[in-house]
């Protein structure tokens, strides 16, 4: 071996022996369990990886060596989310095409992947955007809408001026299009076609509790789907026979409080019952709440403000009449579009109704039987009073008995809402999934049958998006015009695409099967391999890519295709890696840093120990080259050792009894870090290892503790693992080998330290036996110098124990 470690000569020719001798192809070996690891589905920009990028991907990787070792087949496979806005945007922006940007950006990424030693197989590399894939993207759609889960209708959608496509509500982010948070959303009016996710958003709550997650995660999708429980009860307009006002209410109880009604601007009841007095001060007022984003409206500090429409309902329980206003913070697209206004018991009611002067009435007490109070809304729940025959109920007992009362007068019932709508998926821009629809002038909406998928996405020269809210590809009039697949007659396909999501919500399925062409997937590949065990991308995706494929999910579920409920049982999610400047990693700042560039200057090695050491997987951080250059220094030092035992001519030693002691005990510590993903504890495990054999003589040493060191490395350092391997004499691939083994009986501390407190405060450590027990151990701590001068003239409470760590005495 060389006197110093040199990565530059070592791990090109590792990586190439590696591609070589296809050692990452995914085994399927009888006996060995399986594990599927996948980072959410990258696609490719024309700025490549950033060492940002490599803090999902490195330890993504660790993590797939680490099980293979452990005796699991491992499925780690990788490919490109190539279809949608962010491919077509910049193509556009260059002057490029689409179809020319994503295979060179994919290649790049892919050089960056192996640059940097991560281990995929890249036999099962997939992309969206080939005709192999998403022929089956089209044929989830047929699925869908055969079973009553994808339709066409009308309304009004978010509209982004710098993309010239509609948007998911998820994608409009306070008030803006989620990739150009600088552009205000507008609305458009047009014919979309949707996905019905609200048919499985009870199912999507309540499988949250099945799947390890991030609590965060699924607070967010919870709070996505937003479920309440409550009433949709109608009230007559009085006036206009036949017209009432729908409704919902989580809390029906205060419904004798209600004085007055408001209606969303866009609610089809406003043109038909405002007045003519008050009829220019509705129009302008509707005009100016069309122009605000959904965010805005609902902002709780912009100030509440409404027209009356002139006319009033009967409100069925009070029997008054009450005044129907229009409010810019009721929208159209939650519930019914309408509310009931209880001021007396809603905060939002009650600072409308002193603004503009409307009754206020209190119809709810505090159940301790105090008065409630007047200068504020009380919304909590207590005693009806003031309410006919809901006085004197609990606030639970009267909403049932609102609910009764309802449903035997025809006037409501109990019911679900959601804050979740239905799925946009159309886009009116030309990369992306074709949309396999057909318009017959005689049947209507056809679909194209599956014999004739996939509808081949077709090559445009100009597929600049217009901003009519029509897509470039209905100026392709030999893509345009077709034949009905049911008559026979002349028909147009649809110009819409779909959006990018569709393809990522199934993606994990493919890659079991990728070259599999009689079904998105090998029935037996899906068995075996799915679902993923370990799902691993951004928390910025919960309730966009991880709600759709959730979805998707339980309709293949449902269908019969598959086995599994939930595709992703466990997830985690990456910390942001900001610049060293604590800025987000920008090419127009001028502050991204490349693997390129720091392997080049030391080593891919290097690189990926920094990307573990750096910190908590899941925590931000920003990047520090310092770091580095640290884990560098850390490479040549473990090079030394190592260097020094083989040139001894490796001596099989008789290390003594701490010796092996350490190595077990370092074998134990990492084990458990690597399987909880605490990379950075592991390593720090390794370094101080490290540190105890640098004292070692060769001799002393021994080949279990060398080799068992070199095996826990090369997960983390897999060029030079696999460079030590070979020179320690091995002559297969160290990253075939088995994972060190452990004896329990070799890691239990003969002593250990015991913290004594007094009151919560350190006064002393002792050095015990292990295992010695408690009435030894509190014997010890109340005989310490420092505990006896404290409790001089006192006596203790009670002594608070935890074996082997904590004795704390309570004066």
């Amino acid at each position: 071996m060389d006197e110093r470690y040199d990565p530059h000569t070592i791990e090109p020719r590792w990586r190439e022996q590696w591609e070589r001798t296809d050692l990452y192809l995914t085994r399927e070996d009888p006996g060995r369990p399986k594990f599927y690891v996948l980072e959410m589905f990258p696609y490719p920009s024309g700025n490549g990886l950033s060492v940002g990028h490599l803090h999902n991907y490195v330890p993504c990787d660790v993590v797939g060596r680490y099980k293979r070792m452990a005796g699991f087949n491992v499925l780690h496979p990788m490919g490109w989310d190539a279809f949608g806005l962010p491919a077509e945007n910049d193509a556009l922006l260059k002057g490029l095409h689409p179809k020319e940007t994503v295979p060179r950006y994919a290649a790049n990424f892919k050089r960056q992947l192996k640059l940097s030693g991560c281990a995929y197989d890249w036999t099962r590399e997939i992309n969206s955007s080939s005709p192999d894939y998403y022929r089956w993207t089209q044929w989830f759609f047929l699925l869908l809408h055969r079973r009553g889960l994808a339709y066409r209708a009308p309304g009004s959608q978010w509209w982004c001026e710098k993309c010239r496509t509609i948007l998911a509500n998820e994608q409009v982010i306070n008030g803006c299009c989620w990739r150009h948070p600088d552009t205000v959303v507008t609305r458009k009016e047009l014919d979309q076609w949707y996905f019905k996710i609200t048919a499985y958003a009870d199912r999507l709550i309540e499988d949250l509790d099945g799947i390890d997650w991030p609590e965060p995660i699924k607070l967010m999708q919870r709070n996505w789907i937003g479920r309440s429980e409550g009433a949709e009860l109608a009230f007559p307009v009085s006036g206009h026979a036949g017209q009432e006002v729908r409704f919902f209410t989580t809390r029906p109880d205060t419904v004798f409080g209600v004085s007055f009604m408001v209606l969303a601007p866009e609610h089809p009841l406003v043109t038909a019952i405002t007045t003519g007095a008050q009829r220019a001060a509705v129009e302008e007022y509707v005009a100016q709440a069309r122009r605000q984003s959904e965010i805005e409206r609902l902002s709780t500090v912009k100030e509440k403000t409404g027209v009356f429409t002139g006319a009033h309902a009967r409100n069925l329980f009070s029997g008054k009449d009450i005044p129907i206003w229009i409010a810019d913070y009721v929208l159209m697209g939650y519930g019914t579009g309408a509310i009931m206004a209880a001021p007396g018991e809603d905060e939002r009611d009650f600072a409308f109704a002193k603004k503009y002067g409307l009754e206020i009435p209190i119809v709810t007490a505090p159940a301790d039987g105090s008065a409630a109070p007047a200068d504020r809304a009380f919304t909590e729940r207590g005693v009806a009073i003031n309410s006919g025959f809901l006085d004197g109920l609990k606030t639970s007992d009267a909403i049932s008995a609102v609910c009764k009362y309802a449903e035997a007068h025809g006037i409501g019932r109990p019911t679900v809402s959601y804050r979740m709508r239905d799925w946009l998926i159309s886009r009116q821009r030309y990369w992306g999934c074709p949309i396999p629809i057909v318009y017959c002038p005689t049947d209507g909406i056809v679909p194209v049958p599956e014999d004739q998928l996939p509808v081949l996405l077709p090559d445009m020269k100009d597929y600049e998006p217009s901003g009519t809210g029509r897509s470039p590809l209905a100026n392709v009039a030999e893509f345009v015009n077709t034949v009905c697949p049911k008559c026979g007659g002349p028909a147009e396909r649809e110009t819409d695409t779909l959006d990018g999501f569709a393809c990522s919500s199934w993606y994990f399925l493919r890659f079991a099967s990728p070259h599999y062409a009689a079904a998105p997937f090998d029935p037996r590949a899906g068995d075996y391999w799915l679902p993923v065990d370990l799902y691993v991308g951004g928390a910025e995706h919960a309730v966009m890519h991880l709600l759709y494929a959730r979805m998707w999910t339980k309709v293949m579920f449902d269908a019969g295709l598959i086995k599994f409920k939930e595709p992703f049982p466990a997830l985690r999610n990456q910390g942001m890696i900001w610049a060293a400047d604590g800025q987000k990693m920008s090419k127009s700042k001028g502050n991204v840093v490349t693997p390129d560039a720091m392997v080049e200057k030391y080593g891919a090695d290097a690189l990926r120990l920094w990307e573990l050491f750096m910190g908590p997987f899941e925590e931000a951080t920003n990047w520090n080259e310092d770091g580095v250059f640290g884990t560098a220094r850390y490479l040549q030092r473990v090079w030394a050792v190592v260097r020094r035992y083989i040139e001894a001519g490796c001596p099989p030693g008789d290390p003594a009894a701490e010796t092996l002691r350490r190595a077990h005990k370092t074998i134990r510590t990492v084990t458990d870090h690597m399987e909880r993903m605490r990379f950075n504890t592991a390593l720090a495990t390794m370094m101080d290892q490290l540190n105890y054999l640098a004292k070692l003589t060769p001799g002393e040493t021994g080949r279990f503790a060398i080799e068992s060191y070199v095996l826990m490395l090369a997960p983390m350092a897999p060029h030079l693992g696999e460079e030590f391997w070979r020179a320690l004499g091995h002559d297969g691939s160290i990253h075939l080998e088995s994972w060190p083994t452990f004896d329990p009986e070799l890691t239990r501390d003969e002593t250990v330290t015991v913290i004594v407190q007094v009151n919560g405060k350190v006064r002393d450590r002792l050095q015990v036996p292990a295992g010695q027990g408690e009435a030894a151990n509190t014997a010890a701590a109340l005989n310490c110098g420092a505990v006896m001068k404290l409790m001089t003239g006192k006596s203790y409470t009670k002594i608070i124990y935890v074996p082997d760590k904590l004795v704390n005495i309570v004066v």
